[in-house]
């Protein structure tokens, strides 16, 4: 199992925009082989934003590095940069391989 987390700082006014661009969003990670799970997942809330963190879950490190060369990686982002005003900075790319699964 290999998991791909991206955080990000949310302008605490702007929070709603945020969840409604992911709601609309089409990923077309469910074609992907090696795609497992994903969640977008609504954390703290500070003074001046709110964390979130995306989760993806591919069956190994090979699947998520093929889905970053793909053309559905390349959909899926078409419009990222468009909305760079919701963001206390960039958005944070953490990549984690399991050592132990419990199921």
């Amino acid at each position: 199992m290999y998991l791909t987390m991206n955080r990000f700082k949310v302008a605490s006014d702007r929070t709603a925009e945020f969840e409604e661009i992911w709601a609309q969003r089409d990923s077309h990670l469910k074609e992907v082989p090696g795609f497992v799970s994903f969640a977008l997942m609504k954390g703290p809330e500070h003074e001046d934003h709110v964390l979130y963190a995306s989760h993806t879950v591919w069956k190994d490190e090979q699947s998520f590095v093929d889905w970053t060369k793909s053309e559905a990686f390349r959909a899926a982002h078409k419009g990222a940069g468009t909305s760079k005003d919701l963001y206390l900075g960039p958005p944070e790319l953490e990549i984690f391989e399991a050592v132990q699964v419990l199921d």
